[in-house]
């Protein structure tokens, strides 16, 4: 068998600005899976919070298209929604290799997405996923339960959007040792601090413009006090230096108490103040750090910036946008592409 015509059904969980920019990217693999059949992923099924739409012979890209154009909840399509049908419901019955979830972020339970994450392992199906809150608050265990049950987890979406942070450290740093890493990695503070030091403006108004920019919630209190930067911190530290943390142990400050007067202040001495979430040695930490504006840290807007220092290579920064539905279903497409040639070796093996 020429493991290249091997199928890679999906279901997809979780329909908002990400969910959507999936089957945009994936349905431009449909176009090309002709002329690159090595990749053939298809959607059988949408779950969303009312319901769900299931096809076992997988979507057609002109059907994504409706399904985005129309507007009205997924499950009321005539020809395959299924109404007030659960996410859980649809793991559990509906035939697929890969979860791909992308629900909204919750750090207090991580809700419904832990259940979701868990229910796809225990059923043998891989999961992908940009939700911060299941690894954030239970990384360890997670990952335990998908190695116990021969299963892939992926998360690049995580951290850094469309930008390959944890691939980066992972694969292009092999065989060296990570003793540090220190980053921006939340773009909603680094904009508002940002505006407040290059165009003097108050931490409410920097807030106030993020907000109707898009770059901040309604409810910002995810970014501005930390959580999410933090629950990245969590993920790195897991994933790229090997410790056995969750978001309970990440000593957490964030952007309220910084002043206009101490940006202000910080000139003085060449420098500016970022938001970082550091992993030193055992420490993990998030807070608003003054650093020199020739640090390679030190980027403006909504970019983010990690370094890695390690053993051999010195300093290695990374920089690159940190959000955004596209970007970050870019970087969905890049964990089925690895959970496909995992697959694809095994068959061969």
């Amino acid at each position: 068998m020429y493991v290249g015509e091997v199928d890679m059904r999906i279901i997809l969980v979780g329909y908002g600005i990400v969910g959507k920019g999936v089957t945009t990217i994936l349905a431009n693999k449909y176009l090309e899976k002709n002329t690159n059949c090595r990749f053939n992923p298809k959607i059988v099924a949408i779950a969303d919070i009312d319901g769900a739409v299931i096809n076992s012979q997988g979507f057609s890209s002109e059907k994504l298209e409706a399904f985005k154009q129309k507007g009205y909840p997924v499950s009321a399509d005539a020809e395959f929604g299924h109404k007030s049908m659960s996410a859980l419901e649809v793991i559990e019955s509906v035939e697929a290799e890969v979860i791909v979830e992308v629900t909204p972020v919750n750090i207090k339970t991580a809700e419904p997405a832990l259940s979701h994450i868990t229910k796809a392992f225990k059923s043998g199906k891989h999961v992908v996923t940009t939700n911060k809150g299941p690894l954030a608050l239970a990384m360890p265990a997670l990952t335990e339960l998908a190695e116990h049950n021969n299963v892939f987890l992926r998360f690049s979406g995580t951290v850094g959007g469309g930008t390959p942070m944890l691939e980066f450290a992972k694969r292009c740093l092999v065989g060296d040792k990570i003793l540090r890493l220190q980053g921006i990695l939340n773009g909603t503070t680094n904009y508002i601090l940002s505006e407040m030091g290059q165009n003097n403006m108050s931490f409410q108004d920097a807030l106030t413009n993020a907000q109707k920019m898009g770059y901040a919630e309604r409810e910002p209190t995810m970014d501005i006090d930390g959580f999410d930067t933090a629950c990245k911190i969590v993920i790195l530290s897991n994933w790229i230096m090997g410790k056995k943390i969750t978001l309970r142990d990440v000593d957490i400050t964030g952007i309220r108490d910084v002043t206009l007067e101490m940006l202000k202040d910080s000139v003085k001495r060449n420098s500016t103040i970022k938001l970082i979430g550091t992993v030193d040695n055992n420490k993990a930490s998030v807070k608003p750090v003054e650093i020199s504006w020739s640090d390679p840290l030190c980027v403006s807007g909504v970019l983010n910036a990690i370094t890695f220092r390690t053993e051999y290579a010195a300093d290695q920064t990374l920089i690159g946008r940190g959000a955004g539905g596209i970007e970050t279903a870019s970087a969905v497409l890049r964990d089925l592409l690895d959970i496909r040639h995992k697959l694809a070796s095994k068959l061969l093996s």
